[in-house]
């Protein structure tokens, strides 16, 4: 069994401002917006959303094969991403394209500006999904994340035909993505993730009440910030996890595919969505304390004192015994 992680993989250009950017902002000139910011510092990191949960996944001793296109100057994040328990052999390689590009601006408040060049990411619309399943065996799941939007829909189609668990993962393309288009990619999901302003947008743009999403997908996990992530599933009651506390944010970049990871972690392990949620939660806090998606390292001692202490002492015993990979 295997989890297939189809989604961007991307270099990320990340940019911090001292201020507001709402103190730039007038709101009834928006129409007419023109502003700059003078930032205080420029950091290039590896990311893309499928990268980061498979990093996530790699570093919690799982082997997650990446799906995804990219351009001939992957070499170097191909090699990092194999040391970290990353299967690359099913990427798609461009001739012509360079790998996608996130260039983001984080105010004082951690409000960001971003914009997103695809690159290479357009030609994952050119990937099958059976050829990599003969290869590495029948998935778990297969997560498709924001992707370019055909690619997206290819796989979600390709798995409701040829019977694959799929997690919906649409988050950035939500923005830009009509009913008809979001529709296609959550129907029939096994899990849906989103935040909780894309629950909102998911609503609103389908026309769909909260009970018809969950009756049609498996289950709906909404991220809540700082308030922690709500599990819900039509018939069942909902499940609320808190966040973990005590924690310093520098950048939030790559919060929610750290979530993704520990939640799909979890569930391969045979937990439940209690602790898959609190698993996303303790991997979460990593990156935003880090600059940067991939830049944390996990110690097994410190990973299990903190769950131990936000979620109880049974959180961390049934935790544990999946954490043997991890430094002491």
């Amino acid at each position: 069994m295997s989890l297939l992680i189809a989604g961007s993989v991307a270099t990320d250009h990340l940019m911090s401002f001292r201020g507001h950017f709402s103190d730039s902002l007038v709101v009834d000139q928006l129409d007419k917006l023109s502003v700059s910011f003078l930032v205080d510092d420029l950091e290039v990191r590896r990311g893309g959303v499928a990268a980061n949960i498979c990093f996530g996944l790699g570093n919690l001793g799982l082997t997650p094969v990446l799906v995804g296109a990219v351009g001939e100057d992957f070499a170097e994040y191909r090699a990092w991403l194999e040391r970290h328990r990353v299967d690359c052999d099913s990427v798609h390689v461009s001739q012509t394209r360079h790998t996608a590009r996130f260039v983001c601006t984080n105010d004082s408040s951690m409000a960001q500006i971003a914009s997103f060049y695809p690159g290479a990411m357009s030609e994952s619309r050119e990937i099958e999904l059976k050829p990599i399943v003969d290869r590495v065996g029948e998935p778990d799941y297969v997560l498709i994340g924001p992707d370019d939007p055909d690619g997206m829909l290819r796989h979600t189609d390709e798995c409701r035909q040829r019977g694959y668990r799929f997690v919906a993962d649409p988050s950035q393309q939500l923005a830009f993505g009509d009913g008809v288009l979001i529709r296609q990619l959550i129907e029939g999901a096994h899990i849906l993730f989103s935040n909780e302003y894309e629950a909102s947008l998911i609503m609103q743009k389908t026309g769909w009440s909260e009970a018809e999403v969950l009756s049609r997908v498996g289950t709906w996990i909404v991220t809540l910030g700082a308030r922690g992530v709500r599990v819900q599933a039509e018939g069942v009651e909902t499940i609320t996890v808190s966040a973990v506390p005590d924690v310093v944010p520098l950048e939030p970049t790559g919060v929610g595919d750290a979530f993704r990871a520990g939640f799909l972690a979890a569930l391969t392990w045979g937990l439940g969505h209690e602790r898959a949620a609190q698993l996303g939660c303790l991997l979460a806090v990593h990156v935003v304390e880090r600059v940067g998606t991939q830049e944390y390292v996990l110690s097994g001692e410190a990973f299990l004192a903190r769950c131990e202490k936000t979620y109880g002492v049974e959180a961390a015993a049934d935790i544990a015994p999946h954490l043997r990979t991890l430094h002491p």
